[in-house]
Protein backbone atom coordinates (compact mmCIF):
# COMPACT_ATOMS: atom_id res chain seq x y z
CA UNK A 1 0.00 0.00 0.00
CA UNK A 2 1.43 3.40 -1.01
CA UNK A 3 1.56 6.48 1.17
CA UNK A 4 -1.06 8.25 -0.98
CA UNK A 5 -3.50 5.42 -0.32
CA UNK A 6 -3.15 5.88 3.46
CA UNK A 7 -4.02 9.65 3.33
CA UNK A 8 -7.63 10.76 3.91
CA UNK A 9 -9.70 11.45 0.82
CA UNK A 10 -10.08 15.16 1.69
CA UNK A 11 -6.31 15.62 1.85
CA UNK A 12 -5.77 13.76 -1.45
CA UNK A 13 -8.18 16.24 -3.20
CA UNK A 14 -6.42 19.33 -1.83
CA UNK A 15 -4.27 20.05 -4.95
CA UNK A 16 -7.45 20.39 -7.06
CA UNK A 17 -8.97 23.08 -4.84
CA UNK A 18 -6.69 25.97 -5.98
CA UNK A 19 -7.57 25.12 -9.57
CA UNK A 20 -11.29 25.27 -8.76
CA UNK A 21 -10.83 28.59 -6.99
CA UNK A 22 -8.97 29.98 -9.97
CA UNK A 23 -11.74 28.74 -12.24
CA UNK A 24 -14.39 30.45 -10.13
CA UNK A 25 -12.39 33.69 -10.08
CA UNK A 26 -11.93 33.77 -13.86
CA UNK A 27 -15.35 35.32 -14.67
CA UNK A 28 -14.73 38.12 -12.16
CA UNK A 29 -11.36 38.85 -13.73
CA UNK A 30 -13.01 39.17 -17.15
CA UNK A 31 -15.65 41.64 -15.92
CA UNK A 32 -13.18 43.57 -13.72
CA UNK A 33 -12.13 46.05 -16.49
CA UNK A 34 -15.78 46.87 -17.20
CA UNK A 35 -16.47 47.30 -13.48
CA UNK A 36 -13.47 49.60 -13.10
CA UNK A 37 -14.59 51.74 -16.05
CA UNK A 38 -18.15 51.82 -14.73
CA UNK A 39 -16.94 52.91 -11.32
CA UNK A 40 -14.59 55.56 -12.71
CA UNK A 41 -16.93 57.09 -15.28
CA UNK A 42 -20.37 56.42 -13.74
CA UNK A 43 -20.37 55.78 -10.00
CA UNK A 44 -17.68 58.32 -9.14
CA UNK A 45 -19.29 61.23 -11.08
CA UNK A 46 -22.70 60.39 -9.58
CA UNK A 47 -21.31 60.35 -6.06
CA UNK A 48 -19.16 63.46 -6.54
CA UNK A 49 -22.07 65.42 -8.05
CA UNK A 50 -24.08 64.69 -4.90
CA UNK A 51 -21.19 66.01 -2.80
CA UNK A 52 -21.10 69.10 -5.03
CA UNK A 53 -24.84 69.63 -4.52
CA UNK A 54 -24.12 70.15 -0.81
CA UNK A 55 -21.57 72.91 -1.49
CA UNK A 56 -21.54 76.40 -2.92
CA UNK A 57 -18.56 78.16 -4.47
CA UNK A 58 -17.96 81.49 -2.74
CA UNK A 59 -14.96 83.57 -3.83
CA UNK A 60 -13.42 80.49 -5.43
CA UNK A 61 -13.80 78.40 -2.28
CA UNK A 62 -16.23 75.50 -1.94
CA UNK A 63 -18.33 76.03 1.18
CA UNK A 64 -20.53 73.35 2.68
CA UNK A 65 -24.15 74.58 2.72
CA UNK A 66 -26.04 71.35 3.34
CA UNK A 67 -29.45 71.28 1.66
CA UNK A 68 -29.51 75.01 0.85
CA UNK A 69 -29.15 74.35 -2.87
CA UNK A 70 -32.21 72.10 -2.80
CA UNK A 71 -34.18 74.69 -0.83
CA UNK A 72 -33.13 77.27 -3.41
CA UNK A 73 -34.87 75.23 -6.12
CA UNK A 74 -38.26 75.94 -4.59
CA UNK A 75 -37.83 79.73 -4.72
CA UNK A 76 -36.12 79.91 -8.11
CA UNK A 77 -38.52 81.36 -10.73
CA UNK A 78 -36.32 80.27 -13.64
CA UNK A 79 -36.38 76.71 -12.32
CA UNK A 80 -40.19 76.75 -12.36
CA UNK A 81 -40.18 78.29 -15.85
CA UNK A 82 -37.92 75.52 -17.12
CA UNK A 83 -40.07 72.90 -15.39
CA UNK A 84 -43.26 74.34 -16.87
CA UNK A 85 -41.82 74.45 -20.39
CA UNK A 86 -40.60 70.87 -20.09
CA UNK A 87 -43.99 69.76 -18.74
CA UNK A 88 -45.78 71.34 -21.71
CA UNK A 89 -43.58 69.41 -24.14
CA UNK A 90 -44.07 66.23 -22.13
CA UNK A 91 -47.86 66.50 -21.91
CA UNK A 92 -48.52 67.75 -25.46
CA UNK A 93 -45.76 66.69 -27.82
CA UNK A 94 -45.02 63.22 -26.41
CA UNK A 95 -48.64 61.89 -26.55
CA UNK A 96 -49.07 63.34 -30.04
CA UNK A 97 -45.82 61.78 -31.22
CA UNK A 98 -46.67 58.36 -29.76
CA UNK A 99 -50.15 58.48 -31.30
CA UNK A 100 -48.62 59.21 -34.70
CA UNK A 101 -46.03 56.47 -34.15
CA UNK A 102 -48.77 53.96 -33.30
CA UNK A 103 -50.76 54.81 -36.43
CA UNK A 104 -47.60 54.67 -38.51
CA UNK A 105 -46.67 51.27 -37.08
CA UNK A 106 -50.12 49.89 -37.92
CA UNK A 107 -49.86 51.27 -41.46
CA UNK A 108 -46.35 49.86 -41.98
CA UNK A 109 -47.54 46.47 -40.76
CA UNK A 110 -50.41 46.32 -43.23
CA UNK A 111 -50.15 43.80 -46.06
CA UNK A 112 -51.96 46.30 -48.31
CA UNK A 113 -48.93 48.60 -48.31
CA UNK A 114 -46.48 47.89 -51.11
CA UNK A 115 -42.77 48.54 -50.61
CA UNK A 116 -43.05 48.47 -46.83
CA UNK A 117 -39.30 48.15 -46.35
CA UNK A 118 -38.69 51.40 -48.22
CA UNK A 119 -41.27 53.25 -46.11
CA UNK A 120 -39.84 51.82 -42.88
CA UNK A 121 -36.37 53.00 -43.84
CA UNK A 122 -37.67 56.41 -44.87
CA UNK A 123 -39.49 57.03 -41.59
CA UNK A 124 -36.53 55.81 -39.52
CA UNK A 125 -33.88 57.89 -41.33
CA UNK A 126 -34.55 61.12 -39.34
CA UNK A 127 -33.36 59.30 -36.24
CA UNK A 128 -29.84 58.87 -37.63
CA UNK A 129 -29.59 62.60 -38.33
CA UNK A 130 -27.41 64.42 -35.80
CA UNK A 131 -29.28 66.48 -33.22
CA UNK A 132 -27.31 69.64 -33.94
CA UNK A 133 -27.55 69.13 -37.71
CA UNK A 134 -31.31 68.80 -37.85
CA UNK A 135 -31.71 71.65 -35.35
CA UNK A 136 -29.78 73.93 -37.70
CA UNK A 137 -31.86 72.74 -40.67
CA UNK A 138 -35.11 73.51 -38.85
CA UNK A 139 -33.81 76.92 -37.73
CA UNK A 140 -33.17 77.77 -41.39
CA UNK A 141 -36.49 76.37 -42.61
CA UNK A 142 -38.46 78.26 -39.95
CA UNK A 143 -36.62 81.56 -40.21
CA UNK A 144 -39.17 84.37 -40.35
CA UNK A 145 -37.43 86.39 -43.08
CA UNK A 146 -35.89 83.87 -45.48
CA UNK A 147 -37.13 80.46 -44.32
CA UNK A 148 -38.63 78.05 -46.83
CA UNK A 149 -41.78 77.57 -44.76
CA UNK A 150 -42.70 81.26 -44.68
CA UNK A 151 -41.77 81.59 -48.35
CA UNK A 152 -44.26 78.82 -49.13
CA UNK A 153 -46.90 80.50 -46.99
CA UNK A 154 -46.27 83.71 -48.94
CA UNK A 155 -46.99 81.91 -52.22
CA UNK A 156 -50.35 80.93 -50.71
CA UNK A 157 -51.11 84.54 -49.79
CA UNK A 158 -50.57 84.02 -46.05
CA UNK A 159 -48.64 86.26 -43.68
CA UNK A 160 -45.26 85.06 -42.38
CA UNK A 161 -45.32 83.26 -39.05
CA UNK A 162 -42.82 84.22 -36.30
CA UNK A 163 -41.82 80.60 -35.75
CA UNK A 164 -38.76 81.28 -33.62
CA UNK A 165 -39.38 84.81 -32.32
CA UNK A 166 -42.75 84.35 -30.61
CA UNK A 167 -43.05 82.29 -27.43
CA UNK A 168 -46.05 80.21 -28.49
CA UNK A 169 -44.80 79.61 -32.02
CA UNK A 170 -41.33 78.77 -30.69
CA UNK A 171 -42.82 75.99 -28.56
CA UNK A 172 -44.78 74.75 -31.58
CA UNK A 173 -41.62 74.82 -33.71
CA UNK A 174 -39.72 72.83 -31.11
CA UNK A 175 -42.56 70.30 -30.92
CA UNK A 176 -42.59 69.93 -34.71
CA UNK A 177 -38.84 69.31 -34.80
CA UNK A 178 -39.02 66.71 -32.03
CA UNK A 179 -41.99 64.96 -33.65
CA UNK A 180 -40.21 64.79 -37.01
CA UNK A 181 -37.06 63.34 -35.46
CA UNK A 182 -38.48 60.75 -33.07
CA UNK A 183 -41.78 59.54 -34.53
CA UNK A 184 -40.19 57.06 -36.92
CA UNK A 185 -37.90 55.70 -34.20
CA UNK A 186 -40.84 54.96 -31.90
CA UNK A 187 -42.84 53.58 -34.82
CA UNK A 188 -40.12 51.00 -35.51
CA UNK A 189 -40.19 49.86 -31.86
CA UNK A 190 -43.98 49.57 -31.95
CA UNK A 191 -43.85 47.80 -35.31
CA UNK A 192 -41.45 45.19 -33.95
CA UNK A 193 -43.88 44.43 -31.16
CA UNK A 194 -46.89 44.52 -33.48
CA UNK A 195 -45.37 41.82 -35.66
CA UNK A 196 -45.39 39.44 -32.69
CA UNK A 197 -49.16 39.70 -32.20
CA UNK A 198 -50.63 36.40 -33.50
CA UNK A 199 -52.73 36.74 -36.63
CA UNK A 200 -55.18 34.25 -35.15
CA UNK A 201 -56.37 36.89 -32.68
CA UNK A 202 -57.47 39.14 -35.54
CA UNK A 203 -59.17 36.21 -37.24
CA UNK A 204 -61.02 35.35 -34.04
CA UNK A 205 -62.07 38.97 -33.63
CA UNK A 206 -63.37 39.03 -37.21
CA UNK A 207 -65.38 35.86 -36.58
CA UNK A 208 -66.94 37.55 -33.53
CA UNK A 209 -67.99 40.45 -35.75
CA UNK A 210 -65.35 42.97 -34.68
CA UNK A 211 -64.62 45.72 -37.18
CA UNK A 212 -61.26 47.42 -37.74
CA UNK A 213 -61.73 49.88 -34.84
CA UNK A 214 -62.84 47.14 -32.43
CA UNK A 215 -59.91 44.93 -33.47
CA UNK A 216 -57.54 47.84 -32.95
CA UNK A 217 -58.95 48.50 -29.49
CA UNK A 218 -59.19 44.93 -28.24
CA UNK A 219 -56.30 43.23 -30.07
CA UNK A 220 -53.75 45.77 -31.31
CA UNK A 221 -53.54 48.06 -28.29
CA UNK A 222 -53.30 45.24 -25.70
CA UNK A 223 -50.62 43.61 -27.83
CA UNK A 224 -48.71 46.89 -28.01
CA UNK A 225 -48.84 47.57 -24.27
CA UNK A 226 -45.21 46.52 -23.49
CA UNK A 227 -43.86 48.55 -26.42
CA UNK A 228 -46.05 51.52 -25.53
CA UNK A 229 -44.70 51.40 -21.99
CA UNK A 230 -41.13 51.29 -23.30
CA UNK A 231 -41.59 54.18 -25.74
CA UNK A 232 -43.45 56.25 -23.15
CA UNK A 233 -40.70 55.83 -20.56
CA UNK A 234 -37.93 56.51 -23.08
CA UNK A 235 -39.74 59.57 -24.44
CA UNK A 236 -40.33 60.89 -20.92
CA UNK A 237 -36.66 60.51 -19.99
CA UNK A 238 -35.58 62.12 -23.27
CA UNK A 239 -37.97 65.05 -22.83
CA UNK A 240 -36.91 65.76 -19.26
CA UNK A 241 -33.27 65.76 -20.42
CA UNK A 242 -34.01 67.82 -23.54
CA UNK A 243 -31.06 70.06 -24.40
CA UNK A 244 -29.72 69.93 -27.95
CA UNK A 245 -32.82 70.90 -29.92
CA UNK A 246 -33.89 73.99 -27.92
CA UNK A 247 -30.27 75.12 -27.65
CA UNK A 248 -29.71 75.05 -31.40
CA UNK A 249 -33.22 75.99 -32.52
CA UNK A 250 -34.22 78.77 -30.13
CA UNK A 251 -31.45 79.15 -27.56
CA UNK A 252 -34.10 78.81 -24.87
CA UNK A 253 -35.91 81.94 -26.07
CA UNK A 254 -37.67 84.04 -26.75
CA UNK A 255 -37.87 85.26 -23.16
CA UNK A 256 -37.14 81.75 -21.81
CA UNK A 257 -40.24 80.37 -23.56
CA UNK A 258 -38.35 77.22 -24.57
CA UNK A 259 -35.95 76.99 -21.64
CA UNK A 260 -35.82 73.35 -20.49
CA UNK A 261 -34.48 71.68 -17.37
CA UNK A 262 -31.50 70.35 -19.29
CA UNK A 263 -30.63 73.82 -20.56
CA UNK A 264 -31.04 75.36 -17.12
CA UNK A 265 -28.73 72.76 -15.60
CA UNK A 266 -26.12 73.46 -18.28
CA UNK A 267 -26.34 77.24 -17.81
CA UNK A 268 -25.79 77.02 -14.08
CA UNK A 269 -22.84 74.69 -14.50
CA UNK A 270 -20.97 76.09 -17.50
CA UNK A 271 -22.20 79.68 -17.81
CA UNK A 272 -22.50 80.73 -14.17
CA UNK A 273 -20.04 78.04 -12.90
CA UNK A 274 -22.41 77.30 -10.03
CA UNK A 275 -21.70 73.58 -10.04
CA UNK A 276 -23.30 72.97 -6.64
CA UNK A 277 -26.65 74.35 -7.71
CA UNK A 278 -26.41 72.62 -11.10
CA UNK A 279 -25.82 69.32 -9.29
CA UNK A 280 -28.90 69.96 -7.16
CA UNK A 281 -30.92 70.57 -10.33
CA UNK A 282 -29.58 67.32 -11.74
CA UNK A 283 -30.57 65.31 -8.67
CA UNK A 284 -34.01 66.92 -8.60
CA UNK A 285 -34.38 65.95 -12.26
CA UNK A 286 -33.31 62.38 -11.44
CA UNK A 287 -35.95 62.10 -8.71
CA UNK A 288 -38.59 63.50 -11.08
CA UNK A 289 -37.68 60.97 -13.77
CA UNK A 290 -37.84 58.14 -11.24
CA UNK A 291 -41.27 59.18 -9.95
CA UNK A 292 -42.72 59.55 -13.44
CA UNK A 293 -41.24 56.21 -14.43
CA UNK A 294 -42.90 54.49 -11.46
CA UNK A 295 -46.20 56.17 -12.31
CA UNK A 296 -46.01 55.04 -15.91
CA UNK A 297 -45.19 51.47 -14.90
CA UNK A 298 -48.19 51.53 -12.57
CA UNK A 299 -50.54 52.85 -15.26
CA UNK A 300 -49.24 50.99 -18.32
CA UNK A 301 -47.59 47.96 -16.78
CA UNK A 302 -48.98 44.43 -16.77
CA UNK A 303 -52.03 44.31 -14.50
CA UNK A 304 -51.90 40.52 -14.11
Amino acid sequence: MSLADTLPAARRETPARPRRRRGRAAPYLFVLPALLLFGAFKLYPIGWSFVLSLHRTVAGVDTFVGLDNYARLVDDPLMWTALRNTAVILLVQVPLMLALATGLAVALNSTLLKGRSVFRLGFFLPMVTGLVAYGIVFSVLLNKDYGLVNWTLGLLGLDPVPWLTDGTWARISLGLALTWHYTGYNAVILLARLQTVPRELYDAAAVDGAGPLAAFRHVTLPGLRPALLLTTVLSTIGTLQLFDEPTVLTGGGPDNATLTLGMYLYRNAFTYFDFGYASAVGYALTVLIGLLGLLQFRLLGDKS
